[in-house]
């Protein structure tokens, strides 16, 4: 694939889906920041990798729900490479439970970490590549931000939100040449869902018409075709990476 920026930060790669995002786009020709929270050896061993490939990457480790620490974390690429071309909202976490149970930290913790984090990347990202007019953003949320699940209210409303403050980045953007899109991936083979009983995989993977689980690759590829030349007409889009299971 084409890309005619230089560099790419990738939130939450030290491992599964955000890992092989990284990769994959380092394999294009992109330095990517790799960034993480706690898992510091994982970083390295991400960048570890892509070098041992032929590919260019740097560490740094931040918060992504730290306001003051993103900010900052987007001055040191820029400072460092002089633009921030690409950008990839992966970081996230889960706090489940039944919504009637739900106490309002356990809902706040995951719109914090998940849309807030996004909102902040995103915005950020519009204030540097503005100056270029160049730049694209994909947003990483997911199937049950279009769906809903049970036990996930608070999941599904931050992925929900992406998906719907996306397509506004999208339209403020769009007259300086900057792209705004979100995956929302289904059931991807990670280390969240090993540990699932074989049952409940079993149960999942019926109710996907292509018959399986998908692979943190396809989601790589996916990403880099939204952030690529190859896209370049396409904004505020939802593309949906999930085996046919919600069309």
């Amino acid at each position: 694939m084409k890309f005619t920026g230089s560099n790419v930060l990738v939130t939450g790669a030290s491992r599964g889906i955000g890992a092989e995002i990284a990769k994959g786009l380092a394999a294009f020709g992109l330095k990517v920041w790799v960034n993480f929270r706690s898992g510091e050896a994982e970083a390295n061993a991400v960048k570890a990798e892509i070098e041992a490939a032929g590919g260019k990457a740097e560490v740094i480790g931040f918060d992504v729900s730290n306001e003051d620490a993103f900010v900052s974390a987007v001055k040191s690429i820029v400072q460092s490479d002089g633009e921030l071309s690409y950008l990839v909202n992966n970081a996230g976490i889960t706090k489940d439970g039944l919504a009637m149970r739900m106490k309002s930290e356990q809902f706040m913790d995951v719109i914090e970490a998940n849309l807030k984090s996004t909102f902040i990347g995103c915005r950020e990202s519009l204030k540097v590549m503005r100056k270029k007019r160049f730049g694209s953003v994909v947003n990483i949320a997911s199937i049950v931000g279009e769906t809903g699940n049970a036990g996930q209210t608070n999941y599904a409303a931050s992925k929900g939100g992406t998906i719907a403050m996306t397509k506004s980045f999208a339209i403020e953007a769009a007259t300086s040449g900057i792209r705004y899109n979100t995956i929302t991936p289904g059931f991807i083979a990670t280390e969240m869902t090993e540990v699932l009983k074989s049952e409940v995989k079993d149960a999942f993977t019926a109710k996907i018409p292509m018959g399986r689980f998908g692979q943190p690759s396809e989601v790589a590829d996916a990403v880099a075709f939204l952030l690529s030349d190859h896209s370049s007409y396409i904004t505020g889009e939802t593309l949906k990476v999930n085996g046919g299971m919600f069309m």
